[in-house]
């Protein structure tokens, strides 16, 4: 089977005897030309600082340099979608180089001097996630405020916390939105590992064990603004755990915005009452007017069941043998793609904390039903009448059975009397105190420590939280700053040399 040459098909002078097969295009080529728009700025970035780096080691000529740089400066400015990128080519950088050979001739031939397509490619690739990986940062830090935020500002709201969806024990709302806000500043330090990976440069990898002309590998990585090279030239170039932290983080974070719309869709129901979604995150039923929806939830909730199908892609496309084009032909797009789609999901969530309207009144009703003081009570029994805790357990256990046949949801001092006496052969001495030891306020009281859910403490929390994203705002700016100045400088030296 053979196909007509494109015009400057590479390897058609050598061993390659046919153009790309219909097939091979529709399924591969379609594939990779598709992250041309992912990968534009960063290939016109990778590309004049691969030309400066040339000519300062005296490789690059200097009429070749000034050529060069002043076509690609223009495609730098160039939008993507007005690039002709064509699919019959291959990958983006195959585009590119046959429209320089179009512009310059053969002087577009020195471009290639020490360096793979992959590697421009790996170049661009990192710098694109880079930029997804700090917004993604901020992102979060956004969430947890939010978090911190509706804490604060719930922190003495009475409510039955619960496991297994069963009332448990007193708490207050804002404790149980202080752990997500916990929860969501280990994301921080996740995305932030997955930067750091992100930022070392391949420059000067050569086809896998180093270039002999380029050897300065630091300066080339710094020029890019990245943090350093990649320390072993085929690890640099073909690992890919890298790109599995990047989707991991992002759905891990996405996971704790889950949860949360896991939690709410419950709490949101007329079956519960406790909060309520703003009108701008709701949807209305086609059918059903009385109903509204909280469709925020479902995006949500449907965006972590991708990112989760994803992070598992990502794994699975680690077991080839190494340095494979199989472990990068989708990489590209699913990776970036994940950091967005996590991006927007967080924000979404971002947008559901602040905006959450909260029934007081009906979470502290709920706070005194169902029992939720028995533990306390139980406790109470042991501490101040010697009764080993297994004993006082059961005892009040049997009461709150006595209470539900009752048709009762709070204990009284006669269902414990009862209870011991059945026992334990004797009412307990001196007689509890039930309704003080099993008020709410006094047991939330009580949980004055460290992380606990007494005001003070959850307030506390929240001060921690706020530090936190406050570090990690001045961490993101930083890095950002660094980034898009040595950027900068790669323009500007390039205008400079093309004496434009």
């Amino acid at each position: 089977m053979t196909t007509e040459i494109p015009k400057g098909y590479l390897g058609a002078e050598a061993r390659i005897k046919s153009g790309p097969a219909p097939e091979l295009v529709s399924t591969g080529y379609a594939l990779e030309i598709a992250d041309a728009p992912l990968l534009h700025e960063g290939l016109g970035l990778a590309d004049l600082a691969h030309v400066l780096a040339l000519t300062e080691d005296g490789i690059m000529p200097e009429v070749a340099s000034c050529a060069l740089t002043a076509e690609l400066l223009e495609i730098l400015a160039t939008p993507a979608d007005e690039f002709p990128y064509d699919v019959v080519y291959g990958d983006a950088y195959n585009s590119r180089e046959r429209e320089l050979e179009r512009r310059l001739g053969d002087t577009a031939g020195w471009l290639h001097a020490g360096r793979t397509r992959r590697e421009a490619g790996r170049i661009a690739f990192r710098i694109a996630l880079r930029r997804r990986l700090l917004d993604l940062h901020d992102g979060v830090g956004d969430l947890a405020l939010a978090f911190a935020t509706a804490a604060r500002l719930h922190a003495d709201t009475l409510w039955a916390d619960t496991t297994y969806l069963q009332p448990a024990q007193p708490s207050t709302f804002g404790h149980y939105l202080g752990a997500f806000a916990e929860e969501t500043t280990r994301h921080l330090s996740r995305i932030q590992s997955a930067y750091d990976l992100a930022n070392r440069s391949p420059t000067g990898s050569g086809g896998v064990g180093g270039s002999p002309l380029l050897v300065n590998r630091v300066r080339d990585a710094v020029a890019l603004g990245f943090d350093e090279p990649g320390w072993h030239t085929r690890d640099v170039m073909w690992s890919v755990d890298g790109l599995v932290d990047a989707v991991f983080c992002s759905a891990q974070a996405v996971t704790t915005v889950d949860r949360l719309a896991e939690d709410l869709e419950i709490f949101a129901s007329p079956a519960f009452g406790y909060v309520r979604l703003d009108a701008s995150l709701c949807r209305a039923s086609v059918l059903l007017p009385q109903k509204r929806n909280p469709y925020a939830l479902a995006v949500i909730r449907s965006g972590a069941n991708v990112l989760v199908g994803r992070a598992a892609g990502m794994l699975a496309t680690q077991r080839t043998p190494s340095a494979r084009t199989d472990n990068w032909l989708h990489a590209y797009g699913e990776v970036a793609g994940s950091v967005d789609l996590a991006s927007r999901l967080v924000r979404l969530g971002t947008a559901v904390v602040s905006s959450l309207e909260v029934d007081r009144d009906a979470l502290t009703r709920e706070a005194a039903a169902h029992f939720t003081g028995a533990a306390d009570l139980a406790e109470s029994i042991m501490v101040n009448l010697g009764l080993d805790y297994r004993s006082a357990y059961r005892v009040v256990g049997h009461a709150v059975g006595v209470a539900i046949d009752a048709g009762r949801t709070a204990l009284l001092a006669s269902d414990v009397d009862l209870a011991a006496k059945e026992l334990l052969g004797e009412a307990l001495s001196p007689r509890p105190d039930v309704e003080s030891i099993t008020d709410p306020g006094r047991i939330v009281a009580t949980r004055d420590v460290a992380g606990g859910s007494a005001a003070g403490r959850v307030r506390e929390h929240a001060l921690r939280v706020e530090g936190l994203a406050a570090q990690a705002y001045a961490w993101s700016s930083a890095s950002r700053q660094r980034v898009l100045a040595a950027e900068k400088d790669v323009v500007d030296r390039a205008r400079t040399l093309a004496g434009v």
